[in-house]
């Protein structure tokens, strides 16, 4: 396919299913057991109308935004997902490279490729470290140090995988990392977690039922927050309730996540679920999305309900294992200009005129 024909992020997702191995491709695209969850995630999206607004100057239009003092070019940062080097040789050091060439964000996964230290010295527009919490403390304690001085600056703490989901397509192709691959950021704390397990199954959840921490609760923040000393954000909430446990418990931020589809299936749409964590939140504290955003409209229908920005996890792994670091910031530009134009032809001039009355007049 010539660089021509990649006109949406679904052209992207067929030539990176093209070029990727098949476990690699079905790692990064599928979600657990039915997959319900996964196709809800964008059949939410497409069933929310926009009611535009007519005759508005809309000649200017300012798609900025800032998070925790970090100027951003556009409402849209890049997920954590793990496992870049499936895709590119440089992994998320490409990554990386490419959100600062579109002057946005880069959200680590803990279960990256490459080193922090060399992704954070590739994340010239800033990075954010996400945190899986191990049951050895002193291996979470070191990350987040490690995360710190290599110049993260917030902590994104996944909170719906105490266990992993059961992704029936990992099972079948019996993931495992290719021989070249390891998880380098926990090499410095112990060797033996820098390979998955071997195993009749999914080698990466036999990695979390033996290593990931799925006693965590509410009290153990309190902890986190004392050794990072950065603002710190809990992503994988649904639910208004816990939404508001987040305020009372001093957390700085939520993602709106269902993981992509890939915990407990038929949790509901992130979509569907923003709203009421809005309401609840009563901007007390920023609300990130992620979850089936796959156009601009996407991105303003999160805004309008209450989003500050969204995440992006998939579309940024298919540019990347398409056209490597060019394919990421070709898709994060052409996120960019669907949510210029759709600004446009909705009669808004800049984000703060983004509002739910879009959805419902």
């Amino acid at each position: 396919m010539e660089q021509t024909e990649f006109i949406n992020l679904e052209d992207y997702r067929r030539e990176a299913e093209r070029r990727l191995t098949r476990s690699a491709y079905d790692y990064y695209a599928s979600g657990a057991h039915d997959q319900v969850t996964l196709r809800r995630n964008r059949q939410a999206f497409e069933e929310l109308s926009l009611y535009y607004r007519v005759l508005v100057d809309v000649s200017r239009r300012e798609l900025s935004c800032t998070l925790f003092g970090q100027p951003l070019s556009l409402p849209v940062v890049v997920a954590p997902t793990a496992f870049h080097g499936l895709s590119d040789p440089a992994g998320e050091v490409a990554t990386a490279r490419a959100a600062a060439r579109a002057r946005t964000l880069m959200i680590l996964s803990t279960l990256s490729n490459m080193p922090m230290e060399e992704v954070g010295a590739a994340a010239t527009n800033g990075f954010w470290f996400q945190l899986y919490f191990y049951k050895d403390r002193g291996a979470t304690r070191a990350l987040v140090e490690r995360a710190r001085e290599a110049g993260a600056s917030a902590l994104v703490l996944t909170v719906d995988a105490p266990y992993l989901g059961h992704r029936e397509a990992d099972v079948r192709n019996k993931f495992q990392l290719p021989d070249h691959l390891k998880l380098v950021n926990l090499l410095a704390t112990d060797a033996r977690k820098a390979d998955l397990p071997e195993t009749d199954g999914s080698g990466l959840a036999a990695y979390f039922a033996s290593l990931i921490e799925n006693s965590i609760s509410w009290k153990d923040l309190e902890w986190l927050r004392s050794i990072s000393g950065l603002p710190l954000l809990i992503k994988g909430v649904v639910r208004a309730g816990d939404a508001l446990l987040a305020v009372e418990h001093g957390v700085d931020g939520i993602v709106v996540s269902n993981h992509g589809g890939r915990q407990l299936d038929t949790s509901p749409p992130t979509i569907s679920a923003l709203p009421a964590i809005a309401e609840a939140v009563d901007g007390r504290l920023p609300i990130l999305l992620d979850g089936g955003v796959r156009r601009g409209t996407d991105v303003l229908k999160a805004i309008a309900l209450g989003a500050r920005a969204v995440l992006v996890g998939r579309p940024v792994l298919w540019g990347l294992a398409a056209r490597g670091e060019d394919g990421v910031v070709e898709v994060l530009e052409l996120l960019r200009r669907e949510l210029d134009l759709a600004m446009a032809l909705c009669g808004v001039r800049d984000l703060s005129e983004i509002g739910a009355d879009l959805l419902d007049p």
